[in-house]
């Protein structure tokens, strides 16, 4: 196969990957790296164990999708250049990971790939003609053996250089294989069509009755087919991280404190530096915007497709897009610690984790190499030594226990099933953060439900909006400015569909857990929980609330209402139906969770869990022999 193109410039020392290692917690750095020569179960293998084996290491996990090797190791124990050179030397050279890199390789390996199965299949198809008029002259006097001859040695002039060409993607890697010691499962496909050519060659000279030259350019020919079809297959439907991963930008615009701007990697970034956003361009980190209003497509972050605005004091996403006009962010968070580098980590964990029939696949694929060989080995000593065969005969039996034996389906299918499920899931917006949560699925019999953002769509709206004077609305929004909490922001968005335009209060500041204090027009004002305001009563009901409390003006209550998703009614409806048990576990207060309870039919619900609450419920099902 055409290979990514790394290996010649490969740069061993390390110096070039010393800017992308990420410094962990405890001493413990991090690196992708783009690893050159996988192609199959038994090469992940033979790279994950030659990496755990270095003094230092403590993780080591290739992507046979995306061909990318995240490997953890402690500062001081080893180093990225030990690692570059171990691989090298193991015979899979490695740079940087670089999503655009592999993509190009991806797209001139199949290109590789469909030229060479098209030479192999008109060798086939030609070769095949001429065999069909040796069968046909061999029940014929009128063929004699000079005949015959004369076609077997026209079939190996086409058949011998289709193959030598056709052939160069097995043959590359299994000479590479064995160059640096290891084996994998081109080493026998090359081994059984060379000596399928050469038994073929040998008893054309002999002038013998049969060849196997179009056994051998057919062999090629779907070899490559089955090929070119995986290769299609895991780089379109493969790997969601790797869609992920080219989300990044390139390069950043940072702006200097005498006013300057300069184009900078984006992996040159660090937190607290001034950034500049043109319209168009994806943020290059995670940060809160300075200068500037606009609108962000944020649909990677939150799925809604309608795009949120962002003015000064608001956070921004890495891979999010500035739609509307140009900004200036500092940087809060770049390279591995943005929001977009952590999605992409939970999406490689999915397709990377080894759930159960996966790790059965690669223990049975690092046994081929070696059984295959010993068992083609048996079968010749077999036929020959044992069962009175002629040397020949012998050795074809033993090539086609390599032909036949060989476990691509086995090594391959059932990681490229788990990437594959994984990568529509989160096309579909289901972060899949397991290895084995697809087989564990399959095994529930009990459902539990979140409420907010889960059954409803975590938008609240006012609902109350008649009965508020604009003057008490604007004045609520310009305290509710300043918070991120979801009752807030609809406040500001209800303020804004009448035109208020508020402006944030000054020397405003947020009370976790109960609101948002500052002085409004000379009177001290807060908006948040009823006790907090000051307003006697009890808030438990099946509507949120905020509460506006301003010295010497009567407190105005804003109820708010958080929409069912449309679907939530018929999915938990279905999921009784199929027998599942139920359940309902919400932080919001028990006659919010107790309304959507109703209203969806479940039956068994708590409000006011904590999260210690929910996982304490959950270990309880778990306890008495349920599957959630």
């Amino acid at each position: 196969m055409a290979e990514i193109g790394i290996a010649d410039d490969c740069d061993v020392s390390g110096e070039a990957a010393a800017g992308r290692v990420a410094h962990e917690a405890d001493g413990v750095a991090a690196l992708h790296l783009l690893v050159e020569n996988v192609h199959c179960a038994n090469c992940i293998a033979k790279v994950e164990r030659t990496l755990k084996a270095l003094d230092g290491v403590v993780e080591a996990r290739l992507n046979f999708s995306t061909r990318r090797l995240r490997v953890r190791w402690r500062e001081g124990v080893s180093d990225a250049g030990t690692i570059l050179r171990t691989l090298a030397a193991a015979g899979y050279p490695a740079t940087p990971y670089d999503p655009a890199v592999l993509d190009a390789g991806s797209r001139a390996e199949e290109a590789e790939l469909l030229r060479a199965m098209g030479v192999a299949g008109f060798a086939a198809a030609n070769v095949m003609l001429l065999s069909v008029s040796v069968w046909a002259g061999l029940w014929s006097d009128d063929m004699g053996p000079a005949t015959r001859d004369l076609l077997h040695w026209i079939s190996a002039l086409i058949v011998l250089p289709a193959v030598a060409w056709a052939g160069r993607p097995f043959f590359r890697s299994a000479a590479a294989a064995l160059a640096a010691g290891r084996m994998n499962m081109d080493v026998p496909i090359s081994l059984a069509i060379l000596l399928s050519l050469a038994v073929s060659v040998l008893g054309t000279m002999q002038g013998a009755a049969h060849a196997w030259f179009d056994a051998a350019a057919t062999l090629l020919f779907f070899l490559l087919v089955g090929r070119y079809l995986d290769r299609r297959a895991r780089s379109r439907a493969c790997s969601a991280a790797e869609r992920l991963l080219l989300l990044r930008t390139a390069t950043a615009t940072v702006v200097d404190a005498d006013g300057r701007r300069r184009t900078v990697p984006a992996e040159a970034l660090r937190e607290g530096l001034r950034v500049a956003v043109a319209s168009g361009e994806r943020i290059p980190a995670d940060g809160e915007i300075v200068s500037g209003v606009t609108d962000i497509d944020t649909a990677l972050v939150t799925g809604e497709s309608e795009p949120t605005t962002a003015s000064p004091g608001v956070r921004v996403f890495a891979g999010t897009v500035n739609l509307s006009a140009p900004v200036e962010m500092i940087v809060r968070g770049a390279g591995e610690a943005t929001l977009l580098a952590e999605i992409v980590r939970l999406v490689e964990a999915a397709e990377q984790g080894k759930a159960r029939y996966v790790r059965i696949a690669d223990r049975a694929a690092r046994l081929y190499a070696p059984l295959v060989h010993i068992l083609a080995a048996a079968t010749f000593i077999g036929w020959f030594a044992f069962a009175g065969a002629g040397w020949q005969e012998a050795l074809l039996c033993a090539v086609a226990v390599l032909i036949i034996t060989c476990p691509c389906a086995l090594g391959l299918a059932v990681p490229a099933v788990q990437v594959v499920a994984s990568g529509r899931l989160f096309a579909h917006g289901t972060l899949m953060k397991s290895a084995d949560g697809l087989e564990r699925l399959a095994a529930a019999d009990t459902i539990v439900f979140d409420k907010t953002g889960t059954l409803t769509l975590g938008r609240p709206r006012l609902t109350n909006r008649a009965a508020i004077a604009d003057v008490d609305l604007a004045a609520a929004a310009r305290l509710a400015l300043v918070s991120r909490h979801p009752l807030s922001r609809a406040l500001v968005r209800a303020a804004g569909v009448d035109s208020l335009a508020p402006v944030a209060a000054a020397d405003a500041r947020e009370v976790p857990g109960c609101g948002v204090a500052a002085p409004l027009d000379g009177v001290d004002a807060r908006l948040g929980r009823r006790d907090w305001c000051g307003v006697a009563g009890d808030a438990d009901g099946a509507e949120s609330e905020l509460w506006l409390a301003r010295d010497g003006m009567p407190p105005v209550r804003f109820v708010f209402t958080d929409t069912l998703r449309p679907d939530a009614a018929e999915i938990v409806g279905a999921l009784i139906a199929r027998g599942y048990a139920v359940e309902l576990l919400s932080g919001d207060r028990s006659g919010i969770a107790g309304s959507v309870a109703a209203e969806l039919g479940i039956a068994t619900w708590r409000g006011a869990a904590t999260p210690a609450d929910k996982a304490a419920r959950l270990a309880e099902l778990a306890a008495d022999g349920r599957k959630v």
